[in-house]
């Protein structure tokens, strides 16, 4: 433990699996308090179990204002401030722009792009000057992938939204940016409403277009995490850091 994020009050959301678990132990790791949200909370035991003075989990659906509004209570109540924000829960599935109707299209911004923003939102009166807002937006804002449009342009205006927070925010003391995750093992990417075969076809498919030859691991992002979280980063604003392999570059 380098002890970089030492003492440090992070709100993590989405935090029961891939990224945001990650992250969360990531920071942890480093000496945070992390306060994890998650509509499942028992893969999350076992952060509790090693962490317990520092671990507090909390059950709840980002897209439910009055869960939200719990979870900035029982924050100030725990530990009475908050350094870090990452408004990480999302939703991927792979939708045909002929069956992208106006219901599956809300239903994937109300949890990438509302979920995200009214969490900060509502912790705004709480995020201390000097706080940290982490974004976790996506390397397919770059690029085109069929099946991913409401996906993908939800995660677009989330970079957008990104970039204005920075901005609007950065006066007051606090600091925003995005991650921009590329092809990573995660559950999401399982349960993306691909068959298997077209799953391992697109895995294959991916991964020959990858530096490494082999999709990123949630811990790649959560080390970015830490970095934007900490002292280090204090003079980045609005910037998004696109981990995905070298996908994007060629």
């Amino acid at each position: 433990m380098a002890d970089r994020l030492f003492n440090k009050i992070a709100v993590i959301t989405g935090a029961s699996s891939g990224i945001g678990r990650s992250i969360a132990e990531f920071y942890l790791n480093e000496g945070a308090k992390v306060v994890a949200f998650s509509r499942r909370s028992d893969p999350l035991e076992e952060l509790e179990t090693r962490f317990p003075a520092r671990t507090l989990i909390v059950d709840g659906d980002v897209t439910d204002a009055a869960d939200l509004r719990r979870l900035v209570e029982v924050t100030q109540r725990r530990f009475g401030r908050v350094d870090i924000l990452v408004p990480n829960a999302g939703m991927a599935r792979v939708i045909s722009f002929e069956e992208s109707s106006r219901e599956a299209v809300n239903e994937t911004f109300d949890v990438n792009f509302h979920g995200a923003m009214q969490t900060v939102r509502t912790f705004l009166p709480h995020l201390n000057e000097g706080s940290a807002v982490i974004f976790i937006t996506t390397f397919l804002t770059q690029v085109g992938f069929p099946g991913l449009a409401a996906y993908s342009a939800s995660k677009a205006a989330l970079k957008s939204l990104s970039q204005t927070l920075a901005a609007e925010l950065g006066p007051r003391g606090i600091r925003v940016n995005s991650i921009a995750p590329g092809p990573i093992t995660t559950p999401l990417w399982e349960s993306a409403g691909l068959s298997a075969e077209q799953h391992a076809k697109v895995t294959e498919n991916v991964t020959n277009r990858l530096i490494p030859q082999a999709f990123g691991k949630p811990e790649n992002i959560a080390e970015v995490a830490v970095f934007l979280a900490s002292d280090a980063a204090h003079n980045i604003y609005g910037q998004e850091i696109v981990v995905d392999g070298g996908y994007t570059v060629g």
